[in-house]
């Protein structure tokens, strides 16, 4: 009981001195948890940054308001956008009455409501060369680049590298419904991600950077594309015909409302946790070198020409052989029921896979092919399917649903 009171004395102390605040009480009461988790030494790390949060959209929201009630205790708010109806669906805290607000302003007003304490600025502004100084100036100690256009996302995180300042990336989190697969990473690490792709090669060939940029991004692949703009007359029309500012998009993405919102949470646990110094294993990622994948695809390729005498039917390309390997076999044969030895070993098995068609009727295609051993590929080609169906129906049942699964993600 007497260390209990010794914390909470010290963390009323603590907080309330790097805060300023006017009730010590009421932060101990906010924070304690916080201060349970990380100490009070490393809250008040905390309490004591400045993180800026540019993008304030689904991602960006949900991100600056965990870091609110994280105990930061000072943040910049920066997006040009206005909440709209179609952004209540991943909003962290926009009402309906708040459509039409600016998102920075709309932030402001609901946080100042939660945690009155923490100095917030909004700023009503796009980021461009010529607010970076304005935006990036006073030393924060992390940007949050929750901003969904490649051009103003590039030079942003160039701006970060070049001004030493640590930035967090959010890549896409649109057309996703997998929350399992979100992960942080080195941008160099980032994989079906058409987004990251995009930034990977434009800070590469305008900057020099090749990685050193922690990224927020899904190993699923998109479920959905971007969908045809609708003009008013109900005709599908050019988009930039209707850009309020050049360079940005008018498109749809379709966004299951819950992806972003944890995307968000990521960011700000990732960030909290580095401002309290509080060391955290993410989990490794699993890929594959690229030589594997051209293998793979070459192995193919030759078993088409030996098989039919020509390879005109195989409609996948290195990247997809990619995604059927690794998101749909997970580096093993599709015989194998666990997913046993995973990490690095699981691929060491390459050596004796190859691709097949699961259907000989049907052409080489993401979701006709299943991975297997030689000896177990050869048995395949000497089966039909009503054969294996009759004989293992729960193997085909397995593979079905899984190229059912390749099928609907690629809309196939």
């Amino acid at each position: 009981m007497a260390e209990t009171g010794k914390l909470k004395s010290l963390a009323m102390l603590g907080t309330g001195a790097v805060l300023g605040s006017v009730s010590t009480v009421f932060l101990y009461k906010l924070l304690s948890r916080n201060i349970q988790f990380f100490g009070v030494e490393s809250q008040q790390k905390v309490s004591g940054s400045y993180v800026v949060v540019i993008g304030l959209g689904g991602v960006g929201s949900h991100a600056a308001a965990m870091l609110l009630r994280s105990g930061v205790g000072r943040l910049l708010l920066v997006d040009f956008d206005q909440v709209s109806v179609s952004s209540l669906n991943r909003h962290a805290v926009a009402t309906r009455a708040d459509v039409g607000t600016p998102k920075a302003l709309c932030l402001k007003k609901h946080f100042s409501s939660i945690f009155p304490e923490c100095h917030i600025d909004a700023k009503v502004l796009l980021y461009d060369a010529s607010s970076e100084e304005e935006i990036l100036s006073g030393h924060p100690d992390f940007v949050l680049d929750c901003i969904d256009n490649i051009d103003t996302k590039v030079a942003l995180l160039a701006a970060c590298v070049r001004r030493g300042l640590k930035v967090l990336c959010a890549t896409g989190a649109g057309a996703r419904a997998d929350p399992t697969r979100i992960r942080v990473a080195d941008l160099r690490e980032s994989t079906n991600d058409p987004l990251s792709r995009a930034v990977r090669h434009r800070l590469r060939k305008d900057y020099g950077i090749e990685g050193g940029i922690p990224v927020v991004f899904s190993l699923e692949k998109p479920k959905a594309k971007l969908l045809p703009f609708t003009g008013p007359s109900g005709e599908d029309e050019n988009p930039s015909d209707y850009q309020m500012v050049p360079g940005f998009r008018v498109r749809i993405i379709p966004v299951l409302g819950s992806i972003p919102a944890i995307f968000g949470m990521v960011m700000a646990s990732h960030v909290v946790t580095q401002l309290a110094e509080r060391q955290v294993q993410t989990e490794p990622i699993v890929n594959m070198d690229v030589d594997h994948y051209r293998l793979l695809h070459q192995r193919l390729t030759e078993h088409e020409e030996s098989l039919y005498g020509t390879a005109k039917e195989v409609q996948v390309d290195v990247e997809e052989v990619m995604y059927v390997a690794k998101e749909l076999w997970h580096g093993r044969s599709a015989w194998e029921h666990s997913a046993k030895d995973v990490g690095r070993g699981m691929w060491r098995s390459v050596n004796e896979l190859m691709l097949v068609r699961w259907d000989r009727e049907k052409p080489a295609t993401v979701s006709n092919l299943v991975l297997l051993k030689f000896k177990e590929a050869d048995e395949h080609e000497s089966r039909t399917l009503d054969d294996i169906k009759e004989k293992e129906p729960a193997f085909f049942e397995r593979v079905t649903s899984v190229l059912k699964r390749a099928e609907l993600e690629f809309l196939l």
